[in-house]
């Protein structure tokens, strides 16, 4: 995992929550393989422009999650824990689906417009 610049980030949300979320974002989408090895505290901090100890929290938090885990000499590393993953991805999936659904009946689609929506918006992304 890198990120070549500093990261702009959310002011109306706590640091270390939003690294958290990256982390995760990059785990639950195969950016981070189960069992890989993470950078160090220092070389994360510094790749998105943080104090290490904001990414020591973070870092700290995925672990009490049981997404990443310590070995004592040798680092953190993603969990392999494959059901883990795929738990939280779902559930990532469903938000994001559940708040794209919210949007829409703000806008006035009915549930039907919704799934009718549904088919064009693939086509025009092909």
């Amino acid at each position: 995992m890198t990120n070549t610049a500093a990261t702009q980030f959310n002011e109306s949300m706590p640091i270390y929550l939003q690294l958290m979320e990256k982390i995760k974002h990059d785990i639950i989408s195969g950016v981070l393989l189960p069992g890989a090895k993470i950078d160090s505290v220092r070389d994360l901090a510094s790749s998105f422009g943080v104090n290490p100890n904001t990414m020591q929290k973070a870092l700290s938090e995925l672990e009490r999650e049981e997404l990443l885990h310590a070995e004592r000499t040798a680092g953190r590393f993603v969990t392999t824990n494959k059901l883990l993953i795929e738990s939280i991805r779902y559930k990532e999936a469903r938000s994001i689906t559940e708040g794209f659904i919210k949007q829409m009946r703000s806008l006035g689609y009915s549930e039907e417009e919704i799934i009718e929506f549904l088919p064009y918006t693939f086509k025009v992304e092909e």
